[in-house]
């Protein structure tokens, strides 16, 4: 069995809404947003294939603390009250190799669902021609 990689520096950079993660060669920045929609708890991923549940409108979300978890991973707590998506260190280096695949992959679905970054099922829908509509 590998042994996960283990980030030596993380730095919550609330200006620039990244994660940093450092690791002996390389270091990775993990936007706010990219953590939450891809976050690891049973409320974003389900029980089991097919059960995932596409997060919407979080492209304003902060992290308002990390909270270490053992040894193995940390725990974000972020400003819409997500706070159960634990991170291990094999996770999130998965999420900084892959970073590029995964944002794609994430703006397809939203796509796909007819939202944006900015709507959701929360999120007033503009009604577009023929639409209802609030006069």
């Amino acid at each position: 069995m590998n042994t996960p990689r283990i980030p030596t520096e993380i730095t919550l950079h609330k200006a620039s809404r990244t994660l940093e993660l450092v690791y002996d060669d390389q270091s990775y920045q993990l936007p706010f947003e990219f953590l939450r929609v891809l976050s690891p708890s049973a409320e974003v991923r389900g029980h089991g294939p097919g059960q995932e549940t596409l997060q919407t409108g979080k492209r304003l979300v902060e992290i308002k603390g990390i909270e270490p978890v053992g040894h193995y991973a940390i725990r974000p707590v972020f400003s819409d009250g997500h706070d159960s998506g634990l991170y291990s260190w094999e996770f999130l280096h998965e999420l900084c190799v892959h970073r590029e695949q995964l944002w794609e992959d994430y703006l397809r679905a939203l796509e796909a669902a007819g939202f944006t970054r900015d709507s959701g099922r929360d999120a007033p829908m503009i009604a577009k021609g023929g639409g209802c509509a609030s006069h």
